[in-house]
C-alpha cells in the first residue's frame, strides 16, 4: 500500500479513537467524575496513539510535516462531523460545510507545489 494511502488509513482509525476520547465521555460519562472521565479517556486515546504514531512515521516518509497535518485536521473533521450528528445527537450545522471549505483550500496551498500549481 502506498505510504500516503497507509497513513491517511492508520490516521482515520486513530482520529475514530481520538473521538471518542475527547466527547464521548460527555455522553457517557456525565454523571461520573471528571477524573473517572480523564482515565477513561486517556485509556481510549492510548489506543489512538498506536495508530497515530505509525501514521506520522509512515507518512513523514513521502510528505512534510505540514502536508501531514493538513491531511489530519481534514480527516479530524471527516470523522468529527458523523459522531458528532450520530452518535451525540447534535444537528447538523451549515458551519461544518463552511469549516471543510476553508480546510480545501488549506489543501490547496499545502499541496500545490507537489502538482506543480
Amino acid at each position: 500500500m502506498h505510504p500516503v494511502a497507509l497513513s491517511a488509513l492508520l490516521l482515520v482509525i486513530s482520529n475514530v479513537f481520538m473521538t471518542f476520547a475527547w466527547y464521548a465521555h460527555l455522553k457517557e460519562l456525565s454523571s461520573k467524575p471528571w477524573i473517572i472521565a480523564a482515565l477513561v479517556s486517556w485509556g481510549v486515546a492510548l489506543l489512538e496513539y498506536l495508530f497515530q504514531v505509525p501514521a506520522n512515521r509512515i507518512g513523514h516518509q513521502v510528505l512534510s510535516v505540514g502536508e501531514l497535518k493538513i491531511m489530519q485536521e481534514v480527516i479530524t473533521l471527516s470523522v468529527f462531523v458523523p459522531f458528532s450528528v450520530w452518535y451525540l445527537k447534535e444537528p447538523l450545522k451549515l458551519d461544518y460545510l463552511w469549516a471543510g471549505l476553508c480546510l480545501v483550500g488549506a489543501v490547496y496551498f499545502m499541496f500545490r507545489a507537489r502538482f506543480g500549481v
